[in-house]
């Protein structure tokens, strides 16, 4: 892995070259307050963003809240979610979650990792998504993007996004704990792609650990 000093260097790049948190920046795909935050991130599990977005348009129009949601019938809400796959166990953990979040916290999300993870269907990763987008936290949340960046540069060496979101959490300074999150990312989707990334036009080439990946290579 980089060491202390060459993962500071790395994040002031990245700083530099990525437009960071924007002012837009909202819950995950795009919804207004933490329950519909956390209903999102659980569908969006092995989907496509497209049948995500469908499926969170259908649901709520359906219910908005958690008892709004407990008064619909199973059939009805994996008819809703169909478009994003896995509806059954999805309605399900969706039932749990609910129900769980109102006899242990009144109905009200908590704004905590532990509280969020505390709920059923909610592990780390849709955790630090809700604390970082709709709570404001200064937190590092790791999707298939940024466990991607990180794992290839050597801002961390881990095999899951849980234990990459840890080792970011004990190595990343301070101050880039706010916006590292839409750095990592935003990086990953223009620069260090997947299949194709663009190397030759890598900020921060000259520290990762991998190198240049010849093109069509992953």
């Amino acid at each position: 892995m980089l060491s202390e000093s060459q993962v500071e260097e790395v994040y002031r790049k990245l700083a530099k070259a990525m437009p960071g948190r924007t002012r837009n920046a909202k819950g995950p795909k795009g919804q207004p307050d933490a329950f519909r935050s956390c209903i999102s991130c659980m569908l969006s599990a092995q989907s496509l963003d497209r049948n995500t977005a469908a499926a969170t348009r259908a649901l709520f129009k359906l219910a908005k809240t958690p008892e709004e949601m407990l008064a619909l019938d199973d059939e009805v809400i994996a008819q809703a979610i169909k478009p994003c796959g896995l509806y059954n166990n999805k309605t399900k953990n969706i039932r749990k979650f609910c129900a769980a979040l109102i006899e242990e916290h009144g109905g009200v999300v908590p704004s905590t990792r532990e509280g969020l993870m505390s709920l059923p269907g909610i592990g780390r990763k849709c955790a630090d998504i809700v604390m970082s987008f709709t709570f404001g936290e200064a937190v590092i949340a790791v999707d298939t993007h940024v466990h991607r960046v990180c794992n290839r540069i050597g801002l961390t060496q881990a095999k899951t996004a849980e234990k990459t979101a840890e080792q970011l959490e004990a190595r990343s300074p301070e101050w880039a704990m706010r916006d590292g999150h839409f750095w990592l990312i935003q990086f990953g989707k223009r620069v260090c792609r997947a299949r194709v990334p663009k190397c030759e036009i890598c900020v921060v080439a000259d520290l990762c650990e991998t190198g240049p990946i010849e093109r069509g290579g992953e």
